[in-house]
């Protein structure tokens, strides 16, 4: 393992056949190095031990070494070994260059088996793509890959079998296991209609689903691929890492160089051989490993850890930003609220019924997807024929306007009717009012009220208890209802009946404001992909199955609970923890034997600890961030 080039996540470990063979091939250097130490034998034939020994323990070292100063790789964990071992031959310490080098590659099987036990869990943890589909083809059913399978097909999903790509269920019902993609521990109800995820399994009935995105697509292909790719962005304490291993390295070397010639030419009765030991401990300490190999490991399960809870960040870079963060900027419909509309109220005016205010409604909102249009389409409860609607206009941040059943309708905020010149009522209602307008008359308005989520109380409360300074909440809704909203969940800070534009606007002041911190924008991820773009860290709530989320934001919260967003940055503080944990302890016990042994206080044994050892200890340390847990009571430990 080349600890100077970090850990490559996506790298496979070595196989079973390959450590074993490794494994017996040091156990027999071992054993010829016991031999040589244990008996009393002739020169000749302990040399050639020793040198048996090092050879079957050391030589894939050696090799590495060569093969690294061929590409102009010098300064490496391997040279540093090389070097320090040849030299402890060429001085007659026989014994202790083997013992370097047999510690070294015992100390590296370790930590192969540590760094594949991390990669393990994180594989186990996104063990979530589908192996095949059941495909429908002329009255069969035939197994093909996922990525064989077009849009419109549809694909037979059994009991215990994983959902393969994303769709629409048309016929069955089941209860889906989701905790794969969300966390989720309870099984989701599944009936004819529901859209229905990739990674998904099928705990009961047999469904059949019509397919709505080729699998590289489907939201199991994009987690995957940000899980995968998470490494890619590297946390700006794993670029210092790599950069100081590309000076320190040389540095040491020259160091001991310096070490083992420049006392005894200057210092009188003072022996070479003395200089020189002292030199090759200084090498065999300066190994960087514990740095270069625990810091990416430690970001990698901080990651892993993070998914494990139903979190994902697409890099370390934003799993350290999250440290930085002290405000963070809410949406509220979806993010704080359940975006769940229910049409509560309607008021008809000018001798119009509810019905017919209804119905005039539901026709002009008939091709707009937004949550409110969809609320009153459903109140309206009968079916909306298009042809009947024309000249649809949707204007965003005010509504829509359409000419229904020969009427011209006007539906929307209150800003859509001044637009218009018309007066509009302004009761002191608690819910989204959107205004209807006939043949440019006020109508009446009905009333939408939405819910504010389980934990949003929660969630702000322990926010505010992990150290965020500031909340704030930013909507397109009315100041009535946004500061209703704002008042029950206790935000510092709440701004009404913006456009999307103005949310970017407001966002970029807020972050003039924190130029020595981080700013963090947390949205539905599908009208708030601007704004989440924009923001230091885009934390896009509630968007599993939403392109616009998972694209355009830096960590995907993929069930519907801003309690996570908690999770997330002690997760981070965690991570942080033990990464400066490594840092001191390594750079710590690292200067301590190295000033031993420049003072020759100290042996190869203290060094072979000083690298090994400490490495080894590093790495174990880093691992335990994979094992972040989030009992009920939103702690971690």
């Amino acid at each position: 393992m080349d600890c100077a080039g970090g850990i490559e996540p996506g790298k496979k470990s070595p196989d079973g056949i390959k450590n074993s063979l490794k494994l017996i091939q040091i156990s027999i250097g071992a054993a010829l190095f016991a031999v040589a130490v244990l008996m009393k034998l002739s020169l000749a034939v302990e040399l050639t031990m020793y040198l048996a020994a090092y050879v079957l323990v050391g030589g894939e070292v050696l090799l590495k070494s060569i093969r690294n100063i061929s590409r102009g790789q010098v300064f490496d964990e391997n040279f540093l070994m090389s070097l320090a071992t040849i030299g402890a031959f060429a001085i007659g310490e026989y014994s202790e260059g083997v013992a370097v080098m047999l510690f070294y590659q015992v100390g590296e099987m370790f930590q192969d088996f540590a760094v594949d036990r991390s990669k393990r869990s994180i594989k186990e943890l996104m063990n979530i793509r589908p192996d095949y589909a059941n495909l429908v083809s002329e009255g069969k059913l035939i197994q093909v890959p996922p990525e064989d399978v077009t849009v419109g097909a549809y694909i037979i999903v059994k009991p215990g079998e994983k959902v393969p790509l994303d769709g629409r269920i048309t016929k069955g019902r089941s209860m889906l296991d989701t905790s794969a993609l969300t966390g989720e521990s309870v099984p989701r109800e599944a009936n004819v209609g529901d859209e229905i995820l990739a990674g998904f399994i099928n705990n009961s009935g047999v469904l059949t689903v019509e397919v709505g995105k080729e699998f590289g697509e489907s939201t199991v292909s994009k987690i995957l691929d940000m899980v995968q790719n998470a490494s890619n962005k590297k946390s700006q304490t794993e670029n210092f890492i790599t950069k100081f291993a590309r000076y320190y390295t040389p540095i040491v070397v020259f160091s001991a160089l310096a070490l083992a010639f420049i006392p005894p030419l200057v210092l009188q009765g003072e022996a070479f051989s003395d200089w020189i030991y002292r030199a090759l401990i200084f090498l065999v300490v300066s190994c960087p490993c514990a740095l270069v190999i625990s810091i990416p490991l430690g970001f990698f399960g901080g990651i892993g850890g993070a998914s494990r809870n139903g979190i994902l960040i697409k890099g370390s870079n934003y799993l350290e930003a999250l440290n930085q963060v002290d405000t963070i900027v809410f949406d509220k419909t979806g993010t704080l609220t359940k975006g769940v509309f229910k049409v509560t109220e309607v008021k008809a005016l000018r001798g119009m019924t509810e019905e017919e205010l209804l119905k005039y409604a539901a026709y002009a909102e008939g091709y707009s997807g937004h949550p409110i249009a969809l609320s009153i389409i459903k109140a309206y409860g009968s079916e909306v024929s298009s042809s009947e609607v024309s000249n649809y206009e949707e204007i965003s941040g005010y509504g829509v306007k359409a000419k229904v059943l020969g009427k011209k309708v006007a539906a929307g905020n209150i800003k859509l009717m001044q637009q218009s010149g018309l007066t509009a009522e302004s009761p002191d209602i608690v819910g989204t009012l959107v205004h209807i307008a006939i043949d440019e008359v006020y109508a009446g308005y009905i009333v939408i009220s939405d819910e504010i989520k389980e934990d949003a109380v929660k969630a702000i409360r322990l926010l505010k208890d992990s150290g965020i300074k500031k909340t704030v909440m930013l909507t397109g809704d009315v100041s009535t209802v946004g500061e209703k909203v704002g008042a029950v969940l206790e935000i510092d800070e709440v701004h009404s009946e913006l456009l999307p534009d103005q949310k970017v606007e407001r966002l970029e002041k807020i972050k003039s404001m924190k130029p020595n911190s981080k700013v963090a924008f947390v949205g539905d991820g599908i009208n708030d992909a601007p704004v989440l773009a924009r923001a230091d860290i885009g934390i896009a709530m509630g968007g599993l199955g939403s392109d616009a989320a998972i694209e355009a934001a830096d960590i995907v919260i993929m069930t519907d609970e801003p309690s996570k967003i908690v999770s997330a940055i002690r997760i981070a503080k965690k991570t942080r923890r033990i990464v400066l944990q490594n840092i001191v302890f390594a750079m710590s016990v690292k200067l301590v034997v190295l000033l031993l042994g420049a003072g020759g206080l100290a042996t190869m044994w203290e060094a072979v600890f000083a690298d090994v050892g400490v490495a080894l200890i590093a790495v174990l340390n880093a691992i335990r961030v994979l094992n972040l847990k989030e009992p009920e009571t939103g702690t971690i430990i």
